[in-house]
């Protein structure tokens, strides 16, 4: 081989090997840094997380899910929209402290766990890599569960397990200690993610419901601390949200 053919062949191992490594998991990509919600317009169009799939709870389930949803829909439009887990400085858990408004999270990438804080109630999960994940009835029902994660190539796959069935799930559904919610990260551009969320609960659900959360990074954002302990917003007997005017 001559000179010219060895440099070009060099060139292309070096340009090729750190992809080939990413996809094998052993040089996985760094998810490190904050990442807020993504508008997915204009030049960002592209990376527009595909549409959820439908959301089929079994049918005694079903029932009191559509009353309660009606009833919030009803009361928002009067004005006097219901208590959330939110509104009572209650964490939201997982999956939904994923994604709370425009609030974004943190990741905090280390070889054996990987850290995700949410800014909104600085709620924190921690996902123990390469560690098998526990019989959910060994693990006490929490908000975050336990998470344990594995690379397959450049994808981040996180299984998670204990969520206690009063924290809200994905749009308000109800469900059980059974649930599980496994999640795929995967980077489309270096400064996009994509946060794939599948929710299995063979109490409840019908089939399991898939969705998708994108995200921007935010180079330059610092987290700033959020704490709800000045929150004036209590639930009435109605469960409707009232302000408080003043401490009694």
């Amino acid at each position: 081989m001559d000179l010219k053919k060895l440099l070009y062949a060099s060139l292309a191992l070096s340009v090729l090997l750190p992809f080939a490594l990413a996809q094998s998991g052993k040089n996985p990509p760094d998810l490190t840094g904050v990442w807020g919600p993504l508008r997915a317009t204009g030049a960002n169009a592209k990376f527009a997380p595909p549409a959820a799939g439908p959301l089929v709870l079994k049918p005694e389930y079903a029932k009191p899910y559509e009353a309660r949803r009606a009833m919030e829909a009803e009361a928002s439009k009067r004005g006097e929209p219901l208590a959330t887990g939110g509104s009572q400085c209650i964490p939201y858990g997982v999956p939904t402290m994923m994604r709370i408004a425009s609030y974004p999270v943190e990741i905090l990438q280390l070889p054996k766990q990987i850290t995700i804080i949410g800014e909104a109630f600085s709620e924190v999960r921690r996902v123990y890599m390469d560690k098998p994940q526990a019989p959910v009835e060994d693990v006490a029902p929490g908000y975050y569960g336990r998470s344990a994660g594995h690379w397959e190539g450049d994808t981040l796959v996180v299984d998670t397990i204990g969520i206690k069935p009063s924290v809200s799930g994905y749009q308000g559904m109800p469900h059980s200690e059974k649930m599980r919610v496994t999640e795929r990260f995967k980077l489309l551009s270096p400064d996009v993610l994509h946060d794939q969320i599948t929710i299995d609960d063979p109490v409840v659900l019908e089939k399991p419901v898939t969705y998708t959360l994108a995200f921007g990074r935010l180079p330059d954002y610092e987290m700033v601390e959020f704490v709800c302990d000045n929150n004036r917003e209590y639930a009435d007997e109605k469960g409707i949200i009232r302000m408080k005017l003043k401490d009694k």
